[in-house]
C-alpha cells in the first residue's frame, strides 16, 4: 500500500506525535516547531496527497476528510503506532477532529490549530476545486501570502510547495473541505483538546475555534496575537509554547539553538542514540543548557564559545572540546582566535592541559579544512 510521505524525528521510544499540514503546504509548515517537539516525542509529520512528497493518486474526486484520516491511520499502523497525540493545521486540524470523533481510541490528545469544525459551506470549496481543475494552481498560489500570513510576512518554501502541488489532488482536498461539518458531533470528543487561533486569521477566524472550545468538554483555547492562518510558520514560539503546555512539557528554543551551534549531523546522531534511559538527560540538556543559557543575550555566541573552550580544557573534557571547536567555527571564531584561547588556557589551566587541547583542536581544524576543501 502506498503511504503518505512523511518525516520522522526524535527517539523511536518516545511518545508518538503526528503533525498534519494545511491545504497547499507540505510538512515544511512545521519546520520551526517539529525539531523542538522531537526532544520529548517521536514526531511524525506528513504530506497531503499530491503535496510535498505524497502521491497524488492517494486521493480522488469526491474525497472526504474521513478518507484523509484513513490514510493517516494507515501511516501510523505502518510505523507500529497504535495510540498517538495529534496536532493539525486547517485541513490537518479537521483530520484530527475526525479522528477524535470516529477513532477516539487512537488519540491520546488533540490540538486543532487555525481550523474549524466546518469551513463555511460547500459552495466556495466546490468553486475552488472546479477552478483548480480547470486552470491549475499558478493563479491561486499568487494569493497564498494574503490568505496565509499578515502583510509583509512570507515563507517562500511554502508558497513554492503550493505552486508545485498536484491540481487534481488539491481539488480533491477541496472536495473534502466542502463536505466537512462536525458541529453536531463535537460534544462526543473525549480526548484532551487544545484549540489555537490566529487573531488575524481570515480563513478560520477565532470564532471558529471558540465554537469548538465551547462544545468540546474541557477544551482549552489559546489565541495568538498577530498570527494569521499558518501560525506554526509565522509564530512558532507561541505555537510551541501552547503545544508544550498541552503535551505536558515546558516551552523553549533549546533544540533550535542546539542545532544552530552544534550542527544538524551531530544533533541527529545524539537523537538517534537516545534511549528511554537517556531521554530525560537529553531533554535537560536541550531545555537548560541550550534553551536557557545559550539563549541569554547578555553574551554573544562567540563569547560563549570562548568560555566553553576554556572550561572544557580546564576539566580535561577533550571529546567535548572537539565538538565545541567545531561549534566555535560555526559561531564565527577563526582558527587563530581558537589558538589564542587555547594559549590563554596554558597560563591559567596548565601547559599539559593546553598541550592536549592544541592536539585535539589541530585535528578538528584539519578535518574541518579538509571537508571545506
Amino acid at each position: 500500500m502506498t503511504l503518505l510521505h512523511h518525516r520522522a524525528e526524535g527517539p523511536a521510544s518516545a511518545p508518538p506525535l503526528l503533525l498534519g499540514p494545511s491545504l497547499g503546504t507540505s510538512y515544511a509548515l512545521w519546520d520551526r516547531v517539529a525539531p523542538e517537539l522531537s526532544v520529548t516525542h517521536r514526531v511524525i509529520r506528513w504530506d497531503l496527497p499530491g503535496h510535498g512528497g505524497s502521491a497524488a493518486g492517494l486521493l480522488t474526486a469526491g474525497a472526504t476528510v474521513g478518507d484523509l484520516a484513513g490514510l493517516v491511520l494507515a501511516l501510523a499502523d505502518s510505523l507500529g503506532i497504535r495510540r498517538f497525540a495529534y496536532a493539525g493545521v486547517s485541513l490537518g486540524g479537521a483530520v484530527g477532529l475526525h479522528l477524535a470523533v470516529h477513532h477516539p481510541e487512537r488519540l491520546s490528545s488533540l490540538a486543532v490549530i487555525c481550523s474549524s469544525a466546518h469551513f463555511d459551506g460547500a459552495g466556495p470549496w466546490e468553486e475552488r476545486a472546479a477552478r483548480v481543475r480547470r486552470e491549475g494552481l499558478a493563479a491561486l498560489a499568487k494569493t497564498a501570502d494574503a490568505r496565509w500570513f499578515t502583510a509583509g510576512f512570507t515563507v517562500p518554501q511554502l508558497v513554492a510547495d503550493h505552486r508545485r502541488a498536484d491540481p487534481e489532488a488539491y481539488a480533491a482536498c477541496c472536495d473534502a473541505l466542502a463536505s466537512f461539518d462536525l458541529r453536531d458531533r463535537l460534544a462526543e470528543v473525549t480526548v484532551p483538546t487544545l484549540l489555537v487561533a490566529g487573531r488575524e486569521d481570515p480563513a478560520t477566524p477565532p470564532a471558529h475555534l471558540r465554537e469548538i472550545a465551547d462544545a468540546v468538554p474541557g477544551a482549552a483555547l489559546v489565541e495568538i496575537p498577530g498570527a494569521s492562518h499558518l501560525a506554526p510558520a509565522q509564530c512558532p514560539e507561541e505555537v510551541l509554547a501552547a503545544l508544550r503546555s498541552h503535551l505536558g512539557r515546558p516551552a523553549g528554543r533549546g533544540m533550535e539553538v542546539r542545532r544552530q551551534v552544534l550542527g544538524d549531523p551531530h544533533v541527529d546522531r545524539a537523537q538517534s542514540r537516545q534511549t528511554p534511559f537517556t531521554a530525560r538527560f537529553q531533554d535537560f540538556i536541550s531545555r537548560y543548557a541550550w534553551g536557557e543559557i545559550w539563549t541569554d543575550p547578555t553574551l554573544s555566541r562567540r563569547e560563549r564559545s570562548m568560555i566553553t573552550l576554556t572550561a572544557l580544557v580546564a576539566h580535561g573534557h577533550y571529546d567535548e572540546l572537539a565538538m565545541h571547536v567545531r561549534a566555535a567555527r560555526r559561531n564565527g571564531l577563526t582558527a587563530e582566535e581558537i589558538g589564542a584561547v587555547l594559549l590563554q588556557t596554558a597560563v591559567y589551566c596548565g601547559v599539559p592541559a593546553a598541550n592536549s587541547a592544541f592536539a585535539t583542536a589541530q585535528r578538528v581544524l584539519a578535518e574541518e579544512d579538509g571537508a571545506g576543501g
